[in-house]
Order: structure tokens, then sequence, then C-alpha cells
């Protein structure tokens, strides 16, 4: 169906083109996917990383609200990504959908679980607006698991990033695979790498771990993780041993951790020893200082690889699909504690970087070439046609109804009765909403932090 052109009381749209700026808006779930969006907005409008861009930029932040809503510390901590922090602000998914309506930007980048994405693109479409922006969605790291389920939620948009050629060839290939438009994927790269190449310093020998909050998952997997990372602090004592964290107990992140490092390092036998520290903060800032970057399968490898700092992957736990390292076969950086201890330092395969979109070869400049032009081709192109998720009511009737739902959206992808915002309901109701958002939102962080791993533990008796 294509877009009304004869609303009369819709205001005139200017073609992006025209205007003065480029207007982006970054609609995001969680504090990793803020840092991805943002920046792949200011790649997408051609922001350079020093000076001015050759067109003046407007990127206004949305925090979608739900149980990853970031914090404003963990906002401050994903550094520097080129939004004022008066222009984020916390929305629900019908408030996005007006905000877009109401101030017509020319670009949205939907930062979020497949989900969200999904039920945005069918809010978008229900819009039906004389001049709708073009909708970029994507991943914000390694993509390990739920391929096909990601990828199907995110169709509909006018371009699906894929952060490397391998995961260009595996995303055109699910689409094409069950007969959907497979133009929207488009190549680039993770929009966070760079830094300054890894130079050794005399003196200095720095090793660091990256934490994730799921990976592992067991209680007893994540502390023989952290007892080897202390007993590498012990054997070495001339080394600096960082346990670098995403998030303090009580946040949330893209995934739900249940067991913080934190309070497992509490319960170290002899306690933690001097050269051996936990550290918060952006992952680039940590990056500066690492000689020898180890995890099991974070995306901060390829940051890590990106600067050729010294990467290796862990297979302790083994190699497997649900650790994510199995990603890294091939790589040539999977390797053990014991073998670590040892001095081993491992050497990455070029052939399977230049498949991962690290881009250590000096072409990372270039990675958005494509996808910018791509962007300045739909802005250029006149009215885009409706937005056309591959899941419909037809396609997907016992799937895609909860998963609208869940955001307050009809099969129509009109909000529901009752999903009003706060401008509608006035400020005092607003007020009593948040207030209660609030509660729960506490209530459950101490469910999944402190209940529910005791109820595993009571199950497991």
């Amino acid at each position: 169906m294509p877009p009304r052109t004869d609303d009369a009381s819709a205001p005139a749209a200017t073609p992006a083109a025209d205007r003065a700026a480029l207007r982006t808006v970054v609609l995001a779930d969680s504090d990793t996917r803020w840092k991805w969006g943002a920046l792949t907005a200011r790649r997408l409008a051609g922001v350079p990383d020093s000076g001015a861009p050759e067109r003046p930029v407007e990127i206004s932040g949305l925090l979608l609200r739900g149980r990853a809503t970031p914090t404003p510390r963990q906002l401050a901590e994903v550094g520097e990504v080129g939004v004022d922090a008066d222009r984020v602000r916390e929305v629900t998914a019908v408030e996005f959908l007006h905000t877009v309506r109401d101030e017509a930007p020319d670009v949205v980048v939907l930062a979020l679980v497949g989900g969200a994405v999904q039920a945005m693109l069918h809010g978008l479409a229900a819009l039906d607006l004389p001049r709708r922006p073009v909708v970029v969605t994507g991943y914000v790291g390694v993509v390990y698991e739920k391929l096909a389920d990601g990828l199907l939620l995110r169709h509909g948009a006018d371009i699906v990033l894929a952060n490397s050629r391998h995961d260009g060839e595996r995303f055109r290939a699910v689409y094409e695979g069950v007969g959907a438009d497979a133009s929207s994927v488009t190549e680039a790269a993770l929009p966070f790498l760079g830094g300054e190449p890894h130079r050794a310093e005399e003196g200095r020998e720095t090793v660091v771990f990256a934490a994730q909050p799921s990976v592992p998952e067991s209680r007893a997997d994540r502390t023989y993780v952290l007892r080897r990372l202390v007993e590498h602090a012990r054997l070495h004592p001339g080394r600096e041993v960082l346990l670098k964290l995403r998030s303090k107990p009580g946040e949330h992140t893209t995934h739900i951790e249940e067991l913080p490092y934190q309070r497992l390092a509490e319960r170290i036998p002899g306690g933690l020893p001097p050269n051996f520290r936990l550290v918060y903060g952006h992952m680039g800032e940590v990056l500066d200082r690492t000689d020898l970057l180890v995890t099991v399968s974070s995306t901060a490898a390829l940051e890590s690889l990106h600067r050729r700092i010294p990467t290796a992957i862990l297979s302790d736990l083994g190699v497997r699909e649900a650790l994510g390292n199995h990603h890294f076969i091939g790589s040539g950086l999977i390797t053990s504690w014991d073998h670590l201890d040892g001095g081993l330092r491992p050497e990455p395969d070029e052939e399977w970087l230049a498949g991962q979109g690290v881009a250590a070869d000096g072409t990372y400049a270039a990675a958005y070439d494509t996808a910018r032009a791509r962007v300045a081709e739909l802005l250029a192109g006149g009215p885009l046609p409706r937005l056309a998720p591959y899941y419909t009511p037809v396609t997907a009737p016992g799937y895609l109804p909860g998963i609208l739902a869940r955001h307050h959206l009809g099969l129509d992808g009109h909000p529901l009765p009752g999903a009003v915002t706060p401008k509608e309901t006035g400020r005092l109701r607003g007020a009593v909403r948040d207030t209660v958002r609030n509660a729960a939102r506490g209530a459950y962080r101490h469910g999944v932090q402190r209940v529910a791993p005791v109820i595993r533990r009571m199950g497991e008796l």
C-alpha cells in the first residue's frame, strides 16, 4: 500500500536534501545498543572522528523504557558518542511513534532487540506518513545465536547493517532462503572500532579479562573463570590484571547478569592479590593500556584485534555455541588459561580477520561508505514506499500478535486502547506512572539478582 500524500492535516515535509541539517533519531533499549546506535548515526551522517562534518547533523536519543533502560551512570560510561545528554530522554514505544510523527526526522536508527525492531517497523508503517524517515537497524556485535530469528524480526527496515563481509553473506542467505527481499542488507563494520594501535611499553604488562553478563551462565563456570584469572595474577605478580566489568550489581545491560563477578570476587579464598583490580568505564580507555585481552566471546575481542592488541579466546569451558566462542573458530585465537599462564600470545589468522570487519589493515575509514551512499540515495529519491516487514498477520499469525502486544500495538500497528502518552493523560498521572514503573523495575531487578538464583539453587537440591 503506497503512503498517503493527500493528508491536509499533516505539515508539508521538506526534502532532507534541502534541509540545513540531517536530523536523526536513535531509539535504543540498553547501554550497549545506545552506544552502537549513536555511533552508527554519526557514521551514517559522515561525522568524522575529529573536525566538523560536511553537513550539520542533529542526533536525538530516545531510550525505550524496559528492564535494561540505561542508568545515567551507564550512559556516561559508554564514552563519547556525540549526542548531548539533554537530547536523550526515556520513552515508550507509543511515545517514540508520536515523536517520529511530530518531528519528522530524516533517519531513524533502531538499536533494539529483534522483537522491538519488528514492533517499531509495524508502528512506523501504520503512521502512513507522506514522507517517512529512512529506517536503519543492525546488530551491536558478534551474531552467534538466533541468526534466523533476529534477522527476520529486523526485516522491513530500509537498511539492515552487517558488521562484516561474513555477516553480510549470512544475512542475505537467510532472507533469500525464505523468499524475503535481501536488498536491505548493507555491509559496514562495528561503529565503535578505533583507538591507537597497540604499542608495548617497557615495564608495563597489563592483562584484561572482558567480562560478559550472561556468558558463561552458571555459578560454577563463572567462578572457575574468575579463579583462573586471580591465579594468573598470583603467578605473575609483575603484571597488572584487570577484570573489566560491564555493570554494577542491580544494573542491567543488553543481557541479564544474574551472578555478578563482583559478588563472586568477595568469596575468593585468601582474597584478591594486590595486582588484581575490578574496573568499569569505557572499553576504549581500558584498551589504551592493555597488553593482552582475554575473554570467552565478548565483542571487545574485535575492538582489541582492530588495535592489534594480543587477544585470547578461552577454550577452558569448551568451544560451544552456547558460549559464543565457536564464532572464533579459524581465528587462531582460541586457547586456554594453562597456555596463557605459560606465556602464550595467540597470533590472529589474517584471512579470518579480513572477513570479520575488524579492518586492522587500515580500511576502516571507508567501512561506512556504502551505507552512507545508500542513505543519501533513499533521502534524495522522494517519498519512500510503506515499510513492509516479512512478518505479517498472514505470514506469522501465531507469532506477530504477541510481539506487537508487548509494545502495546495491535495487529494493524496502531496503539492498543489505553496505550497513551503522559501528554495525553496529564502530568500528574504521568508522574504516578513513572513512580510505579521505577518501583516495579527495582523489584524486577531484585528478583533477577537475588530471588531467582536462590530459587534455582533450591531446585537443584
